[in-house]
């Protein structure tokens, strides 16, 4: 049986489409559609209910312990108030998932996972943690918004004093009153996201979400504020060549293939020997702009001009505001030459793409 996010009757009284995604019944996009609302977070601002994602966490003397054992990056010289962007591996050195690490005290850490790898994630991290640690899966008391758009400040401003804003990118500030129907409501305001976009994602408690929704809503008519659905999230991330589990990672792909965060001196991980074991990667993920007619999507295979089998794509769209068609996928890693032209087999009929750097799109911060 599907779970609902406590957003889910707002996005039906908004007029969502709703779909079912990670197990929950989420809302595809609105009524405005999914390039109206993908234009809106690049030029001014929209509003993401992310309540699906499942939050995580740990506490006490053997915390930084545990999650160094666990994840790919070095958290030893986080500071308070600082995010982390994270791999969970497998034994064999493939992803387990991508999470987010929020140092919230020496001893007190939260784990954002994925809502489509939630219990997946929640066991793998409950049967490897050791020693004086306490877990918790919080998820269900959390709610997660993500206010994300060029304007996002200037409506958070208008609900919480400046200085509970965070200024840096990856940083968070806790304890936030936001003023939201008549009261303060309080949160984690962190300056994060998953479009590419500044912005800010928030933690309230799962009771206060329709409240604070409202709120953000109001006040964000002046700068154009929409609600945003599962596609134009996306849409966004692709465009900004965000990885997706299931897609740019799995359990077989490691870390140095995807070309994601990996510190393998200093520190031990799960996954770690087998990632050195398995030597310099022969597959390296790339970015291509579609020249010809047609999307390839996911589980194309890519060819040479010439027709020799050389990869795969993960991920393809049309990107509005680059204003054209992206994929992204993986290629032996001779192949991996910027300028090189691709043949994307969709459906039986070679599209031609050539292999671009990523990310396709960025922001300067």
């Amino acid at each position: 049986m599907e779970k609902k996010t406590p957003l889910y009757q707002t996005h039906v009284d908004l007029g969502g489409k709703i779909v079912e995604f990670g197990g929950y019944l989420m809302p595809v996009q609105y009524g405005a559609g999914v390039i109206a609302e993908h234009m809106a977070v690049r030029q001014k601002v929209g509003l993401f209910d992310v309540s699906h994602m499942a939050e995580l966490i740990l506490e006490g003397p053997d915390a930084v312990a545990n999650i160094q054992h666990l994840v790919t990056a070095d958290i030893s010289k986080m500071v308070d108030g600082q995010v982390k962007y994270a791999m969970l591996c497998n034994d064999k050195g493939g992803i387990v998932d991508d999470l987010v690490i929020y140092r919230r005290a020496a001893d007190k850490y939260l784990l954002v996972v994925n809502a489509g790898n939630h219990e997946k994630d929640a066991a793998w991290v409950e049967s490897h943690i050791s020693g004086d640690v306490h877990y918790a899966d919080v998820s269900e008391q959390v709610a997660q918004l993500a206010l994300q758009g060029p304007k996002a400040g200037e409506v958070l401003k208008k609900l919480c004093d400046e200085s509970e804003i965070p200024q840096k990118y990856y940083h968070f500030t806790e304890g936030a009153a936001l003023k939201a129907g008549g009261r303060d409501i309080p949160a984690i305001v962190s300056q994060t996201g998953y479009t590419g976009e500044f912005g800010f994602e928030i933690y309230c408690k799962s009771e206060d979400a329709v409240t604070l929704w409202n709120a953000l809503l109001e006040s964000g008519k002046e700068e154009g504020i929409l609600p945003c659905g599962l596609g134009a999230r996306d849409t966004l991330r692709l465009e900004a060549s965000m990885p997706l589990y299931g897609h740019e990672m799995n359990d077989d792909i490691s870390p140095k293939e995807a070309g994601l965060p990996c510190k393998l001196d200093g520190k031990d991980f799960i996954g770690r020997d087998a990632i050195i074991a398995r030597g310099t990667p022969t597959i390296k993920r790339i970015g291509m702009k579609v020249v010809g007619r047609g999307i390839p999507r996911e589980h194309c295979d890519l060819y040479t001009l010439d027709g020799k089998k050389v990869g795969w794509v993960s991920s393809g769209t049309h990107c509005p505001y680059l204003g054209h068609a992206v994929a992204m996928g993986y290629v032996n890693v001779e192949e991996n030459e910027v300028g090189k032209h691709l043949n994307a087999d969709v459906r039986g009929r070679m599209v031609e793409v050539e292999i671009v750097s990523l990310p396709f799109y960025k922001i300067e911060r």
